[in-house]
């Protein structure tokens, strides 16, 4: 491929996508955003002036039927994602899917089969992922600073309950908390403790006037070595994300876990300090492990298997918060 870009294209106009997203790759050192499409014409068009994207396509189609473009991002309802994921494969692109990236983990494994018999790749976005405060945390962790781990306790929570016609509120669309906002530490505890936890037990307050989906839920998930991960997630309170790490000699607070400010602090018997980092994008950073894999052949940091992983575990927990029963994997 020489010295160029990535070629990207995006099949859908969703407000990810345009706020985070797409700025990501355009900041990032392998990719540039060639195309956008979206069902309205029109819509494309607009988003297409506004970000500065070449070209804009009135259809899913035939974006994928540009042979100038190398990967597409899918930033699509839930539903969606396995449709086009396979679609996109099936036309020679390699894929980078919006969380989650499935509805179940039956579906992420089609995904996955799909892009590996077409010979593409494949990444799930938690962008939060690739920013290296995690591999430092991991490095406290393993370093024994904090002791032996007891436990992780991840939330992520924010308020758009009014928007009652939210594509987030339709439960065939994969609506919900624990799809949306709850993967995050769900994908944070298996990352941190790099493993994959046993059972699960959630508790979720379900809203008739949501379409039933699971508005806020809370939640205990087993891993093995005696750890959990407690965690809670909503679309109907207040604003948080956070994790915190708590050992036998101290403990890892990070204020802002998936979006936001990068530092964090650990604290060992009482003496409390802060990590810093360098103002990173991890959309950026993201794009570009993505990037060099395409263009270098670089391994991609997270296999496409973590994503059915994921799911594996999200199937778990919205069967017992719709069930009201333990469920083990």
């Amino acid at each position: 491929m020489g010295d160029r870009k990535v070629r990207w294209g995006v099949i859908g106009t969703a407000g990810i996508a345009k706020r985070a997203v797409i700025p990501g790759i355009q900041n990032s050192q392998t990719g540039e955003v060639v195309a956008i499409a979206s069902r309205e014409e029109e819509k494309a068009k607009q988003a297409a002036e506004q970000m500065g994207i070449e070209k804009a396509y009135g259809s899913y189609e035939a974006l994928l039927a540009d042979d100038q473009i190398d990967v597409v991002y899918i930033p699509l309802p839930n539903h969606l994602h396995k449709e086009w994921t396979v679609r996109a494969a099936q036309a020679g692109k390699h894929v980078l899917c919006e969380k989650p990236i499935a509805l179940n983990a039956q579906e992420a494994a089609d995904m996955v089969e799909a892009c590996q018999v077409s010979g593409v790749k494949l990444a799930e976005a938690f962008m939060y992922r690739y920013h290296p405060r995690y591999d430092r945390i991991k490095e406290i962790i393993r370093s024994g600073e904090i002791g032996d781990l007891r436990g992780i306790h991840g939330t992520f929570t924010f308020n758009n309950a009014k928007d009652v016609n939210n594509v987030r509120y339709k439960r065939y669309m994969g609506g919900g908390s624990i799809y949306d906002v709850g993967c995050y530490p769900l994908s944070a505890a298996r990352l941190i403790l790099e493993g994959e936890p046993q059972a699960a037990t959630v508790h979720a307050l379900l809203s008739p006037e949501h379409d039933n989906v699971d508005m806020m839920a809370a939640g205990l998930v087993e891993f093995p070595g005696k750890v959990s991960l407690t965690f809670d997630c909503a679309m109907w309170a207040a604003s948080r994300n956070t994790l915190e790490i708590l050992g036998t000699e101290g403990k890892i607070d990070v204020p802002y876990a998936f979006l936001g400010d990068a530092n964090f602090f650990v604290t060992v018997r009482g003496e409390r300090r802060e990590e810093t980092f360098e103002k990173l994008n991890p959309y950026s950073l993201q794009a570009d492990n993505f990037g060099r894999s395409i263009l270098f052949g670089e391994p991609l940091q997270f296999d496409p298997i973590d994503a059915v992983y994921n799911m594996k575990v999200i199937d778990a927990c919205l069967k017992s918060a719709y069930e009201r029963v333990r469920v083990e994997m």
